[in-house]
């Protein structure tokens, strides 16, 4: 949550301008939990591109985003986090309102709108949004959900979740996310999964030796094992087993002190 304090400059960033005049103070209707829970997924349909929002590239706070030609095929895996009542009817990148009840999503680079099944890995419960904003701009955030969407994958206590994010194609879609399937081992008795974070992969085992030796001042275990490049055998170096997403963030948080500034979250 605390990524979208960053929300209003994101969007002079990418281009919506803002009103000349004192903006109106939106506020969200009460509604309960258990009345959120019932409102139905996102129904994906074929939809125009968002006249905002969807330019090639864009620039924030130093880093540079790619927007996506099309969704087709796209997954990712990662940290969810969500967005609530002080944005509820601000404007999105798309140009559209906010609401918080509605089943919606940020990402850095898909194209808007476009739909997503969310899987919280942890959990196993399953939702579909519309993609119609751009963020979370944190280090370690893979997608932003509505609160709604979040009450739907019982995440808001935490605040993050683990999650596995999948494109819908609205043309081929069948209706419905799929069933949700029941998580193995740490999750089903209710604890939490495992993950890494990857910070680097490289062709040559030297190389990969060299930075985890680097990252032991992190005083956290660093692996290095072997893994499978387009153009032959790799050494991929993460940090981990971790199991707090809090942890991973101080963790991410120290990886500029050792010029790192790629990184992406493992589960396996």
């Amino acid at each position: 949550m605390a990524t979208r304090k960053l929300f209003l400059v994101v969007l002079l960033l990418l281009g919506i301008a803002a009103c000349s005049t004192a903006p109106k103070k939106h506020v969200a209707p009460k509604r309960s939990p258990a009345e959120l829970a019932r409102i139905p997924d996102a129904v994906p349909k074929v939809e125009p591109r968002s006249k905002l929002g969807n330019m090639k590239t864009y620039e924030v706070f130093g880093k540079r985003y790619y927007v996506l030609d099309n969704e087709d095929g796209f997954e990712q895996k990662g940290i969810a986090s969500w967005y609530g009542p002080q944005f509820h009817g601000k404007k999105t990148s798309s140009g559209e309102a906010y609401d918080m009840y509605a089943m919606t999503a940020a990402h850095k680079t898909l194209p808007l709108p476009s739909y997503l099944e969310v899987e919280n890995l942890e959990n196993g419960r399953k939702v579909i949004v519309r993609v119609n904003d751009r963020g979370p701009f944190h280090d370690n955030r893979v997608v932003d959900l509505s609160y709604t969407a979040a009450i739907k994958l019982d995440m808001i206590a935490k605040g993050t979740a683990l999650v596995e994010i999948r494109a819908i194609n609205p043309g081929t879609h069948r209706g419905g996310a799929a069933p949700a399937r029941p998580r193995s081992g740490a999750a089903k008795k209710g604890m939490p999964l495992d993950f890494y974070i990857q910070v680097g992969v490289f062709s040559d085992f030297n190389n990969a030796e060299r930075l985890k030796n680097k990252l032991r001042a992190l005083n956290t275990p660093v692996q290095l094992e072997a893994t499978v490049l387009d153009s032959g055998v790799g050494f991929r170096v993460k940090i981990g087993p971790l199991n707090n997403i809090e942890v991973a963030d101080e963790i991410v948080g120290r990886l500029e002190m050792f010029d790192i500034y790629d990184h992406r979250i493992l589960l396996e």
